[in-house]
């Protein structure tokens, strides 16, 4: 597998271009369809989330895949792609696989070691393979990514170097606008972000929550799992006058437009009574939140560039060189395990080789001898095939050592030409077409 990531995040792009990149509704669904259509792409994958969009394709050219997948991101996310050209990153192959799992431990996240990305990461993986884009390459990597974010965070303190974007957020409209216990609290969605704030602030000591839906269904499901002695409903478009009554509002829809706009929050702030400020944090991508909120007198907002701004100053930050040594430990073991994969359909057709000539000579014996008698003739065929053994176990065993190092292709190729290997049998063991890429038993997705 050849992989080619081609993304922009939190890191190379404003928020700006981030809220207008970003991919909603059926987009990033058609977004996977047509980079898996793409003539250049074998698998395709897409991570999409409020503060990262990246595609993850294995491709049979570089240059011709990069300019792909970017012309992709640039048309389904509507930015122009000169402009967003400017803010993508791309990395490839051992790079690529590296920068993957440094997403998935948390390093490249807003807020360092936040774990939820590693849900965010499951899902895109469910996504490709339910849409059948992804196969045994991209499933694989992704499992193995999982499994390197479990490992840092179990075997590492990255959790205490960071927090989930929720946590940090109330950090932050706590030190702006107080303690978040007592506070009379208004969640605006019911997704798996909005779930979460909710569930903080009831851990927070907040008694008094509303949660408006776009989905009724959803708001009230959400509620039962808090406990209607905590949380109820509120109807979405009974928001703007639930402003002046509350002291915390936390946003993260997937709506395109703005959805708590600026008049409303001034109309709540010139009617409340309390010292502290009406406090906002918007986590959604595009903002939720009218930024000129900004600029009113009374109100805090809180949003992604804030916290983007306020985690690159906290203390502590980059504490993750045990979290970092995994990482590079895990991408060699992995880029080793990759290379002497691509070698085994080339021992197998080699053994299977020999297997045929042993049959072969056994088969001449048995008619220029046919007397002999069976004990003579197992004696012989055993004899045989032990020699063969040994004169192919130490060459064998050496190329898959050789295999696992960084070029370790060129060994196979040579096993090849020694032995006179037929490509088509090579291919077959392999299941990949001679000349074509590698496909998934059956067609399918494992």
């Amino acid at each position: 597998m050849s992989l080619l990531v081609v993304g922009l995040s939190h890191r190379t792009a404003p928020v700006g271009v981030l809220e207008r990149a970003a991919l909603t509704g059926e987009v990033p669904t058609r977004l996977l369809h047509d980079a898996a259509a793409s003539s250049t792409v074998a698998e395709a994958a897409l991570l999409n989330t409020c503060n990262r969009i990246e595609l993850y394709a294995d491709v049979d050219k570089f240059h011709a895949g990069v300019a792909e997948l970017s012309l992709l991101l640039a048309h389904h996310s509507g930015v122009d792609l000169e402009e967003l050209t400017s803010h993508l990153y791309v990395h490839y192959e051992d790079r690529a696989v590296h920068h993957l799992f440094s997403v998935a431990c948390g390093l490249d996240s807003m807020v360092v070691g936040e774990g939820q990305i590693l849900g965010q990461l499951r899902d895109a993986l469910a996504k490709a393979q339910d849409e059948h884009t992804a196969g045994r390459g991209l499933n694989e990597l992704f499992q193995q990514a999982l499994r390197v974010g479990k490992r840092a965070h179990s075997e590492t303190g990255i959790d205490k170097a960071g927090q989930s974007l929720v946590t940090f957020g109330l950090e932050q409209v706590a030190a702006g606008a107080g303690e978040i216990a007592g506070k009379r609290a208004l969640v605006v969605g019911a997704g798996s972000m909005s779930s979460l704030a909710a569930a903080t602030l009831v851990r927070s000591g907040v008694t008094d929550l509303l949660i408006a839906n776009r989905t009724p269904a959803r708001a009230e499901r959400l509620v039962e799992i808090l406990g209607p002695d905590v949380a109820r409903t509120l109807d979405l478009a009974k928001v703007p006058e639930a402003l002046a009554d509350v002291d915390l509002v936390i946003s993260c829809t997937g709506a395109a437009g703005v959805v708590v706009r600026a008049e409303d929050v001034a109309a709540a702030v010139a009617t409340r009574t309390a010292d502290t400020p009406l406090a906002l944090l918007d986590l959604a991508m595009p903002r939720d939140v009218d930024h000129a909120v900004h600029e009113l007198f009374g109100a805090l907002l809180v949003d992604l560039e804030s916290l983007s701004h306020a985690h690159a100053a906290s203390p502590g930050a980059g504490d993750v060189d045990e979290v970092t040594r995994i990482v590079a430990d895990e991408v060699t073991a992995f880029g080793a395990a990759q290379r002497a994969a691509r070698i085994a359909p080339t021992v197998v057709a080699l053994r299977a080789m020999a297997s045929d000539v042993v049959a072969a000579e056994l088969g001449r014996l048995d008619s220029r001898l046919p007397d002999l008698d069976e004990r003579a003739r197992a004696e012989i065929t055993q004899t045989v095939r032990r020699v063969v053994d040994k004169l192919l176990h130490a060459p064998t065993v050496r190329v898959k050592q050789l295999a696992a190092e960084p070029g370790g292709a060129s060994y196979a190729d040579a096993l090849r030409e020694l032995f006179d290997l037929d490509p088509a049998a090579v291919h077959a063991v392999s299941g990949t077409p001679v000349g074509g890429r590698p496909q998934p038993p059956g067609g399918g997705v494992r």
